[in-house]
């Protein structure tokens, strides 16, 4: 797949050398196959048969070089993501009209002194005592990257959608035209004009608080529709939750009320639980002011706003006050706004500037945005693009940027294999090929000598059907034959 999508050739274009070429190869392969640190590649390399398949001989390879070879392609990665997306795009013959745009953090092991991007910030990876970056992702409808960046570790999401449009116009050339599809994090109105600004058209998920203008016509049983879901074929038996959807129009917006039975109890688990945190955080505030450890009433009402802030989905719900007077810190439910809120459980809003689009192909692009969820998982996952052990700022980039590159060649095997009928994951069929090896034969001869042939096994039946499909001959290497004098 390397030579399908002709990288050899992008990283010729961007000046890299042949050894350059070479490693930067064996660093994405080792991603994609069995992720190991730059330290540890070099004996990995040679305990597989990548020397054979490639025709090159590691026995020097150094974790130096792996290194260095990370610093010459540090300042091209640019270039290469914009030469790789055009050459799928061709290859593919890729829809280039829908952008789906997410964020994801990753975290360091250690002080990371040295990286300015390096901060502490929301963690997306459950790791708030770890300093991380900030990664934005672009994909196509089908799932192929078309740009990434790394922003500073502590970078809102929706500060980062201006500078990720200009990266996005860098990579593709395309100057307006499209449809981008964000979440709710960054549904801002000036995200939103950010985006109309460039040409493109939107379609976003709408903040939370938004859903209260539509009310009415949330508990209005009227003119719904339920949302026809196929089960994937990797699981025929799989039952899709129902999603009922609603139209209405705002503005120069369509407005897609949307409403799913499995997303009730999920708000619902998801409120208590920021309810109950809230008023134990309370409790403790108002101890701490009720024993005299706090006094100062402009500290007391700093208390109190940082809870609000924590817990912005159910601080509404209370009245909370401190008298001055007494020093007591009080809070009073707002059982109307909870009742309303609570009528709201299960429901969100899909906006979208596109009047071009029915119901349901508004809900289903929206849902496209799980493909850019399920990059960062195999980014994290098999790709092992976290943790970061790296400190120096163009290092994690230039890491970043293979595990983006492998990625590449994960869903480009996964296209093929999908437009052959193959409904499977590169995770699966991995496991598959694994069994596939190749392996030295030693016969010892009557005069002493050892004749040595390297050669690949058989294939199985289900390797030959993944070549196939795959339109990858079966054939890894011819056996080369070696005679020596002992073992």
């Amino acid at each position: 797949m390397w030579r399908l999508l002709q990288l050899d050739t992008i990283l010729a274009d961007a000046g890299l050398s042949r050894r350059a070429q070479l490693l930067s190869e064996v660093i994405t392969l080792n991603r994609l196959v069995q992720p190991a640190a730059e330290h540890a590649m070099p004996d990995w390399i040679r305990r597989t048969a990548l020397a054979d398949t490639l025709g090159r001989d590691f026995t020097a390879l150094s974790d130096e070089a792996l290194y260095r070879n990370l610093d010459r392609l540090h300042p091209q990665r640019a270039r290469i993501e914009q030469a790789l997306a055009a050459r799928e795009r061709t290859l593919f013959n890729l829809d280039d009209t829908i952008y789906l745009y997410d964020l994801t953090s990753t975290y360091f092991e250690g002080r990371c002194p040295h990286n300015p991007q390096a901060k502490r910030g929301y963690s997306r990876d459950h790791r708030p005592d770890c300093k991380q970056v900030v990664i934005g992702l672009v994909l196509d409808r089908d799932g192929f990257p078309k740009a990434h960046e790394v922003f500073d570790g502590n970078r809102h999401d929706q500060t980062t959608v201006e500078d990720m449009l200009t990266r996005l116009e860098e990579r593709t050339g395309r100057q307006g035209g499209a449809t981008v599809v964000v979440d709710r994090g960054m549904a801002f109105a000036a995200n939103l004009a950010q985006i109309r600004a460039r040409g493109h058209h939107y379609l976003v998920a709408a903040r939370y608080p938004e859903r209260g203008a539509h009310q009415e016509a949330f508990a209005d049983a009227a003119d719904w529709t339920e949302v026809i879901r196929v089960p994937s074929p990797r699981n025929p038996g799989q039952k899709k939750t129902r999603v009922f959807i609603k139209r209405q129009t705002v503005g120069d917006e369509v407005h897609i009320l949307c409403r799913s039975a499995a997303r009730i109890d999920k708000d619902r688990a998801i409120r208590d639980t920021h309810e109950q945190r809230l008023l134990a955080d309370l409790g403790k505030l108002q101890t701490r002011v009720a024993r005299g450890r706090l006094r100062d009433p402009a500290k007391v009402q700093e208390a109190i706003g940082r809870l609000k802030e924590r817990y912005p989905r159910v601080a509404r719900y209370y009245v909370i006050t401190h008298d001055a007077t007494t020093g007591a810190v009080s809070w009073t439910e707002q059982a109307e706004n909870k009742t309303a809120a609570s009528a709201l459980d299960g429901t969100y809003l899909l906006k979208t500037d596109r009047q071009d689009l029915a119901d349901d192909e508004v809900w289903r692009l929206y849902i496209l945005l799980t493909r850019v969820e399920g990059a960062f998982r195999a980014l994290k996952s098999p790709l092992m693009e976290r943790p970061i052990f790296h400190h120096l700022e163009h290092r994690v980039q230039t890491h970043i940027f293979l595990c983006v590159l492998a990625y590449h060649l994960l869903v480009a095997i996964e296209k093929r294999c999908l437009d052959h009928g193959r409904h499977t994951s590169w995770a699966t069929l991995r496991e598959q090929l694994s069994t596939h090896q190749v392996a030295t034969v030693i016969l010892p001869t009557l005069d002493g000598r050892l004749l040595k042939i390297r050669k690949a096994s058989t294939p199985d039946d289900v390797h030959r059907d993944i070549y196939r499909d795959l339109q990858i001959s079966p054939e890894i290497m011819k056996p080369v034959k070696t005679w020596t004098t002992s073992r």
